[in-house]
């Protein structure tokens, strides 16, 4: 594990002088706030606390779920930026405030009740981090079907959604994959970027309902099971192969894989889950567990790269709120002990 910006914790003491408002009491040790996570929503966490002269460390375990995509799309005044580019200027952006930046991953957290309440952040390396607050920005894994070729080109002419990479191949032969129920309304919504659209029923049945939208759109449906993706020797996919031997043309494909979200440390910590089994939260992020947030695709499956980091933003600030309320009791406990023992 590599830690960053060893004077981090120092500038934000410095940057405190000796007003013990700000901070929260900077004397106090550890940080206020530990993030685990650095996409998005983390960072853009990390941004808005570090601005509102907080103490806070992000950890980061640099796997972020988009790293096979070339460019993201739809966030406005970065379409077509590499998602490591954002990344990394996020990463620099949250140092320059005095965020600290520590690459590692977390093996456990531990919550303390009481007068000292709070968490104990246990990392891999065997150190301990002492947090008020935690954010939980983990993200979620794509767990893909058993399809000859999918993993290999994930990212690529292998995709998801529509809304990020639908321009791309507008107007080309594509398919749809249907293995997941998602499947169907990819296929309805793709039409919008081109007139050749295939359904690929694979292992499943087609209601008679779902062959009416399909007709209804001018995608053809194609039964039979997948063996694999065919690509030719210049690296690009030429088609779709099936298990009688066939093979339908298609320049890209779309394939819903299911969603695993990462929240075993949220759920080890007691966080209620919805009824779609994702941790969750109210508007701002708040979990069932006091002093846990959690932002981005942990718990919003659909959630782009700017949604995550507009929810990275409403957790901070929500959560900075929920610390303000404690060290403003704090501050009237102690000014009232001052005043009792002036007398």
């Amino acid at each position: 594990m590599t830690q960053h910006s060893n004077n981090a914790s120092s500038n934000i003491s410095n940057n405190a002088g000796d007003d013990s408002y700000l901070n929260g009491g900077s004397e106090r040790p550890g940080h206020d706030v530990v993030i685990i996570g650095g996409g998005a929503a983390g960072l853009n966490a990390a941004l808005v606390l570090a601005r509102a002269r907080r103490r806070v460390a992000l950890l980061d375990s640099g796997e972020p779920r988009n790293a096979p995509a070339a460019h993201m799309h739809g966030f406005l005044s970065r379409d077509g930026m590499p998602p490591s580019d954002l990344r990394a200027a996020g990463r620099a952006e949250i140092e320059r405030y005095g965020a600290e930046l520590i690459d590692g991953r977390v093996e456990s957290i531990e919550r303390f009740v009481g007068i000292e309440r709070g968490f104990a952040v246990r990392l891999a390396d065997g150190r301990t981090l002492r947090a008020r607050r935690i954010v939980m920005a983990t993200g979620l894994r794509d767990e893909l079907p058993a399809i000859s070729g999918v993993r290999e080109r994930w990212g690529k002419d292998v995709l998801h959604c529509p809304y990020c990479h639908g321009y791309e191949v507008a107007d080309q032969p594509i398919g749809v994959i249907a293995v997941q129920p998602l499947a169907l309304h990819q296929a309805l919504l793709l039409r919008q970027w081109s007139h050749d659209v295939v359904y690929f029923a694979h292992t499943g049945d087609v209601s008679a309902d779902a062959r009416r939208q399909l007709a209804a759109r001018g995608i053809r449906i194609v039964g039979g099971q997948v063996s694999g993706l065919v690509v030719g020797d210049d690296d690009r996919m030429e088609g779709v192969g099936m298990a009688d031997g066939s093979v339908v043309p298609r320049a890209a494909v779309f394939v819903p894989p299911r969603f695993i979200p990462n929240d075993a440390l949220l759920t080890s910590l007691g966080c209620e889950k919805d009824a779609a089994d994702f941790v969750a939260t109210d508007a701002s992020g708040r979990t069932s567990v006091p002093g846990v947030w959690a932002a981005g695709n942990v718990v919003d499956p659909r959630a782009q790269v700017i949604t995550a980091a507009g929810q990275g933003s409403a957790a901070a600030i929500a959560l900075n709120a929920d610390l303000l309320e404690e060290d403003v009791d704090r501050d009237v406990n102690n000014h009232r002990r001052a005043l009792s023992v002036a007398r």
